[in-house]
């Protein structure tokens, strides 16, 4: 309503027949002026449960002889989002829509929401780290034009109803089409995963606009979960090569350097864990007759690999060369950018570049060979690139930051030191500099997309 509408509906308001009596409904409080609020007792009424929706509707279609299916009601209640007046019309659109029939099937495609059943498949591929056929169930959806955020709140869903059983067996409804399916799945996931893999798809929602392809946004947020696969737990399928293991504060000693005959007096010190009671006679190992092996009593810690300066000064113009080039980007841009590294043969053909990439999710057959393109493309001759697993501690984004850094250390020392801003600090009693608020004047120069 104008605000002169509103005045005239106060003069009624404030004027009324004793015989009537004013009921005010609106889903919008905050635009009723504060004189007519003032007026009124206000009674704010809360959504309804999706039980009682259905129930209803249930009742109502049953007066007006009008045909459904359960599983169609269902959807409408939870369309409606606790709202009856709502329910009621999409009630209607769904009438109309199936010819004078509500069938699940046709309101699933009225609402475009996601059928339980793509909802279950993900789900299941979550649980059992199945890359592909998480991959291919994101397809189907693309090819059927399902809603990616109607995606995500199915799997949600399902994920709530899976943590109930998990809580408390035998909590769900029986006629609920989407018991069955949780009541199967609560068994295949531990509970703290399944409220981490519901928090995850929850928090996804909000970044799928963000994206172009909402897809793709989708596959992102589904893929999250794989990430933080338990220790020990099933891993994702993948193509890229076998990866050695971290390197690890204590490893324990090859067979080969087992000593022959226990050591003459071992220092305590030297053992990093209590050790077991040593038996009197030390397990013998075939050694060749010429083969002198000597006696391991201490386990060293293993060092990380170091990279050459020299090195990582090259790889860093070279990664900085392909970006200003624009011949890498996303993630083969990232897997540069992480990298760091650790040796190069440039004797041979093609000339082997072997880097150290810490994050597993880097290390694939797919972003190596397009990196190796790229820098084939650069460097003008043919290139073989290895990714070995390990920490890397000198990367061109290890650079960066510490060059940002150190811009920002030194703006903040220009401004404590400054005498103008001493002197502000000593006449003004409390005054002090707002934490964060000292930015560099230009800021370190650094590849378009790489991280801030």
């Amino acid at each position: 309503l104008t605000k002169d509408a509103f005045n005239a509906l106060l003069k009624t308001l404030e004027e009324p027949p004793d015989y009537l009596k004013f009921v005010l409904a609106t889903t919008d409080p905050e635009k009723m002026l504060p004189t007519v609020l003032s007026r009124c007792l206000q009674f704010n009424l809360r959504p309804m449960a999706p039980e009682v929706v259905r129930e209803h509707l249930a009742r109502v279609l049953e007066a007006e002889g009008v045909a459904f299916e359960p599983g169609a009601l269902r959807l409408l209640s939870r369309a409606a989002r606790g709202s009856m007046r709502d329910a009621l019309s999409l009630t209607d659109q769904a009438i109309a829509y199936g010819a004078g029939r509500i069938e699940e099937a046709a309101v699933h495609a009225m609402l475009g929401s996601v059928d339980g059943s793509h909802a279950e498949r993900l789900v299941q591929a979550i649980t059992a780290r199945d890359g592909p056929a998480l991959l291919a169930g994101v397809d189907e959806l693309r090819a059927l034009g399902l809603s990616a955020a109607g995606t995500l709140e199915a799997m949600a869903l399902l994920l709530q109803q899976m943590a109930v059983e998990q809580a408390v067996p035998g909590a769900l409804p029986e006629d609920a089409g989407e018991s069955e399916a949780a009541r199967r799945l609560s068994a295949l996931l531990p509970p703290d995963e399944t409220q981490l893999v519901y928090s995850m798809l929850l928090q996804g929602r909000v970044e799928l606009p963000l994206m172009n392809d909402e897809y793709a946004a989708l596959t992102m947020v589904l893929l999250r979960p794989f990430a933080f696969a338990p220790a020990g737990g099933p891993t994702p399928a993948r193509a890229a090569a076998p990866r050695e293991p971290r390197p690890q504060a204590l490893r324990a000693p090859s067979p080969p350097a087992i000593s022959v005959r226990p050591p003459a007096a071992p220092a305590p010190e030297a053992l990093a864990v209590p050790p077991a009671p040593v038996p009197a006679v030390a397990p013998v190992l075939p050694v060749a007759p010429a083969t002198a092996v000597a006696p391991a009593t201490a386990v060293a810690p293993v060092a990380a690999p170091v990279a050459d300066p020299e090195l990582a000064d090259r790889w860093q113009a070279l990664v900085l060369q392909m970006i200003e080039a624009a011949s890498i980007g996303g993630l083969v841009r990232e897997l540069a950018w992480q990298a760091m590294p650790l040796a190069l043969d440039a004797s041979s053909a093609p000339a082997r570049w072997t880097i150290v990439v810490e994050s597993e999710s880097l290390r694939t057959d797919a972003l190596r060979d397009r990196l190796a393109a790229a820098m084939q493309a650069t460097l003008g001759g043919e290139v073989r690139l290895d990714l070995r697993a390990g920490a890397a501690t000198d990367t061109p984004a290890r650079r960066d930051a510490a060059a940002r850094a150190a811009r920002q250390a030194q703006a903040e020392r220009v401004i404590r030191e400054d005498p103008a801003v001493i002197e502000l600090l000593g006449q003004f009693k409390g005054a002090r500099i707002v934490p964060n608020s000292i930015k560099p004047l230009s800021p370190t120069p650094s590849p378009e997309g790489s991280p801030p």
